[in-house]
């Protein structure tokens, strides 16, 4: 056997194979793209609440131009196209929640600032409602985190915490009158 072929049979001349992609989908795929919120999901520390983040000014402008309407709307909408992508993405990552989907807190998100006014402050309300009750998880959520699986899973889970979140916004600003 000759040197070259040696080498061939052992491996020893190839390329190491690359990891698998942490998304398993190209960060370029439309499910990667929405899953991960424009790769919002993706930054260090902390991807829940980056999603939150990355989500205020979206809500800002479907509000600014459509109305509380056209945000419910898009809140549906993205629940819908959210499911799709992070049942996607899951699959593909092999992960069963994996921390850089975060289409489920902007969706989320975007549902509790429903009931907030188009205030800055009331906008910051409804981020840190969201996610006290998206990281604390209270009854259900904890029973909807633990027992409904995929994509819907992922999705419905911080929409329950979003619905906690909504109505105590809308009992601050109604009772207390603290609306701008």
């Amino acid at each position: 056997m000759t040197p070259k072929r040696a080498i061939a049979r052992s491996g020893a001349g190839k390329r190491p194979q690359s990891k698998p992609r942490r998304l398993g989908l190209p960060l370029w795929h439309p499910a990667a793209l929405i899953a991960t919120w424009f790769g919002a999901g993706l930054l260090p520390w902390m991807p829940g609440t980056w999603g939150s983040l990355a989500a205020l000014p979206f809500a800002w402008a479907i509000r600014s131009y459509c109305g509380t309407a056209g945000l419910s709307i898009a809140a549906v909408v993205l629940f819908l196209v959210g499911w799709w992508a992070a049942t996607r993405v899951a699959a593909a990552s092999g992960r069963t929640d994996p921390g850089f989907i975060v289409v489920d807190e902007v969706a989320a998100q975007w549902l509790v600032l429903v009931a907030a006014a188009l205030d800055p402050r009331a906008y910051a309300a409804g981020f840190l409602l969201f996610r006290l009750f998206d990281i604390i998880k209270p009854r259900p959520i904890d029973w909807v985190e633990r027992r409904v699986g995929g994509g819907l899973g992922i999705m419905l889970d911080d929409v329950v915490a979003a619905i906690y979140a909504l109505v105590i916004l809308a009992i601050g600003e109604g009772a207390l009158g603290v609306r701008p």
